[in-house]
């Protein structure tokens, strides 16, 4: 297990729940808009949210837009370690900065013993434009290298007496970044932000961060979370719950299992499926419905599910923990099912 840390209200480690997070696209000196859209995120389901300080007015702002959310909000800071600073003192819940772009150590450790005089975490972050330089020449860009730089970097935070720590190893690879934060995994037990950087687009971005997010919770590594989409951030809170019900995480929702269609099926499988997703989409208990087509794949294979359905020749057989319990007319399975729903949520 990791260890627990605090950002603002929220703690992520020692067995915490995985936080998902955000990042706003506004200009973060943009108070207004800024806060808008991290209430919108709020809404969607973000734990923690992230805003870029690219100058002097985006670090000062920081104080107003603390007075007008709920959630911790982290500065992401690059290369100027006064922003850094700055951003602190006007009241992050916690800083991310990459420590390999930072000009120097002793404009980092300035960094180091400001935000221990505030209590404030910071998150190391390393990718493939920050890499140590003696991690880089011994292994290149590779898996072992991130890993290799954030352990160099926590060596310095910890001789600085700073523990308040967070690690993020990412890279646009899905292997990269699985392979670095198995490695870091195995040498430290500060708790890892995971995703998958730049991961574009579409689909396929989407894609990129299941597999790579997914399976490194599935095996018990990831404290916080965030998927990176070139898109609408609120679209990245949304998807990362899904990958956080896929991978059983969250368990406080309302799972419908269903088959493929085929010919055996004899009424509107998918119509049907789709219907019981959307009306039990505001359950938040951990409950699992299967909406199956036919026997085959019916009580048997979903003998799990506490209700379910099995489509027939003309009729539809309802069941609970797979026994049947009773059998209605295909014309009005959706209205008879939403009840037997009603009286379980």
């Amino acid at each position: 297990m990791t260890k627990q840390i605090k950002i603002g209200n929220v703690f992520i480690g020692g067995g915490n729940k995985i936080a998902v997070q955000s990042m706003t696209n506004t200009k973060t000196s943009d108070v207004v808009a800024t806060v808008k859209q991290i209430e919108k995120l709020q809404n969607a389901g973000c734990d923690i949210i992230r805003v870029a300080v690219a100058d002097k007015n985006d670090a000062i702002a920081i104080k107003e837009i603390k007075k007008e959310i709920k959630i911790p909000l982290v500065a992401d800071i690059h290369f100027d370690y006064k922003l850094a600073i700055l951003a602190i003192e006007n009241g992050a819940d916690k800083i991310r900065i990459n420590p390999g772009n930072i000009d120097s150590n002793e404009h980092l450790a300035q960094v180091i013993e400001c935000a221990k005089q505030h209590d404030v975490a910071i998150r190391i972050g390393v990718n493939g434009g920050s890499l140590n330089k003696d991690s880089f020449e011994l292994y290149g860009n590779s898996a072992m290298a991130l890993a290799d730089s954030a352990v160099r970097y926590i060596d310095f935070f910890e001789k600085h007496g700073f523990f308040n720590i967070v690690l993020s190893v990412k890279s646009s690879s899905v292997q990269k970044t699985i392979d670095a934060c198995k490695i870091i995994a195995r040498k430290t037990d500060y708790p890892q932000h995971v995703g998958v950087t730049e991961s574009g687009c579409g689909e396929l971005a989407k894609v990129k961060s299941a597999i790579g997010i997914g399976s490194l919770l599935v095996d018990g590594i990831g404290d916080t979370i965030r998927v990176s989409l070139t898109d609408d951030p609120v679209h990245e809170v949304l998807f990362a719950k899904e990958i956080l019900k896929a991978t059983g995480k969250d368990k406080d929702f309302c799972e419908v299992i269903s088959c493929p269609s085929c010919g055996r099926c004899k009424f509107d499988l998918i119509g049907t499926a789709q219907k019981v997703k959307e009306y039990v989409k505001e359950i938040k208990k951990p409950i699992k419905i299967a909406v199956m087509g036919c026997v085959v794949n019916g009580p048997g294979e979903a003998k799990e599910a506490d209700l379910g359905l099995a489509g027939g020749n003309g009729k539809v057989v309802f069941f609970k923990k797979g026994q049947v319990y009773r059998t209605v007319e295909s014309d009005d399975v959706l209205a008879e099912f939403l009840k037997e729903i009603d009286d379980i949520k």
